[in-house]
Parts: structure tokens; C-alpha cells; sequence
């Protein structure tokens, strides 16, 4: 495995891999989130459900984490070896006219999309870990009601902090289009299926981060 992850080939696929699976993974969060928008209590079952079933909790959840770690990591990783190559070939290749902006910037949009993970983390996980690991309560309710609907609500209560989640969802949006088609170019995508996994990434970088901001948008306005 490290030989295969020395390589350049190895690391484009390793990073397409974990790419598909955080992109899964998202679809599984906005399914689980958007229901919020329709049905409090089905919100609040499905939160239940994902938070203390214990294949959730101790196989895809710690699964889930590493391949967070290891697609930034493995990102910061190319976008070096990208730098110091392009300051070998420059005079040869002008990067500019060749690629996209964000095909350019990713490493920053990365970063920005790095530090809203944390801040979500800080705001839903950590708490999260806090009450059923080290409070030790399973139950998922308060004042005799579950509360994940309630706790969400009071997320979007500040406009800072839903201004934060629209930009970081925009930023994720530009990420997910140029990353999408990446990530199937690294797989050996053949050209008569290219149109169609464009056609694709346009859908899915559009669709899921714009559910998200829904998500955020709504309940800032809809909180009681």
C-alpha cells in the first residue's frame, strides 16, 4: 500500500476513492438533514437512529473520519507535488491557460471547506460525543421529548452562523465540480463518458450543497 500511494497514479485514485465515499456519504447526511424542512418527528427519528445504532456509531462513523483525514491530507499532499512541478515546467506550460480558476485554487477552497468541517464538528459532534459517551445518556431526549430537532434550530439561530454554513456550502459547491470529474478522470474514465459525468458533476455539486444551505436558510427563519 505505501508503494502504491508513492506513486503518482496511486495517489489520484486513493484520493478518488475517498472522494466517492465522502460524496456518498454527503447525499446520506442531506437525506437524513432535509427531512427536518418536512417532518420534525421524522428528523428526530432518523437522528436517533444514526446516533445510537452501533454500526453507525463504531464501524461508518470512525471509517467516516478517517476518510475525511486522509482525502485533505492526501490533497495538501498532490497540491505540493503539483506546485513544485509546475515551478519546474512554468516556462513550458503556462497552468493559466490550461485549467479552470478552481481547478487552480483548490487547495485554498479545501482549507476554507477544512475549517467549516471544524466548526461543525464543534457544533453538533463533540456535543454529540459529550451527552451519550461521557454523560452516558442514550435516550436522545430532554424534558421528555427527543431533542435533535430543538438543538438544530437553535444552530441557525445566529445569522453569522448561517452566513458562515452558506458560504462554506458555496465554496463546497465549486470543490464538488471541479473534484467530481477529477475524481472519475482518475478512474479511467473513458471520453464518450465524460459528457455524461459532467453533465453529473453539475447536478450533484449543485444539488447537495444548495439542500444544505435549505436546510440552514429554513431554520433560521422558521425557529421558535
Amino acid at each position: 500500500m505505501s508503494g502504491f500511494l508513492k506513486s503518482s497514479i496511486g495517489r489520484k485514485v486513493a484520493m478518488a476513492i475517498s472522494a466517492y465515499f465522502l460524496m456518498f456519504f454527503l447525499i446520506i447526511h442531506l437525506a437524513v438533514n432535509i427531512t427536518s424542512v418536512f417532518s420534525e418527528d421524522l428528523f428526530n427519528q432518523l437522528s436517533h437512529f444514526m446516533g445510537t445504532n452501533p454500526l453507525v456509531q463504531f464501524a461508518l462513523q470512525p471509517v467516516l473520519i478517517f476518510g475525511v483525514v486522509f482525502h485533505f491530507v492526501m490533497g495538501f499532499v498532490l497540491e505540493l507535488r503539483n506546485r513544485k512541478a509546475l515551478g519546474v515546467s512554468y516556462a513550458k506550460n503556462n497552468g493559466a491557460a490550461n485549467s479552470t480558476w478552481m481547478s487552480r485554487n483548490m487547495i485554498y477552497s479545501g482549507l476554507v471547506i477544512l475549517a467549516f468541517l471544524v466548526l461543525h464538528f464543534i457544533d453538533f459532534w463533540i456535543p454529540e460525543i459529550n451527552v451519550k459517551y461521557i454523560q452516558g445518556d442514550m435516550t436522545g431526549m430532554h424534558n421528555g421529548e427527543f431533542r435533535y430537532f430543538t438543538e438544530l434550530q437553535h444552530k441557525f439561530v445566529s445569522p453569522i452562523r448561517v452566513g458562515a454554513y452558506v458560504v462554506a456550502f458555496i465554496l463546497l459547491a465549486l470543490h464538488l465540480l471541479h473534484g467530481f470529474t477529477s475524481a472519475f478522470q482518475s478512474m479511467g474514465v473513458s471520453a464518450i463518458r465524460k459528457q455524461f459525468y459532467k453533465k453529473l458533476a453539475v447536478i450533484y455539486s449543485v444539488v447537495i450543497p444548495l439542500g444544505f444551505i435549505i436546510v440552514a436558510v429554513y431554520h433560521y427563519f422558521n425557529h421558535h
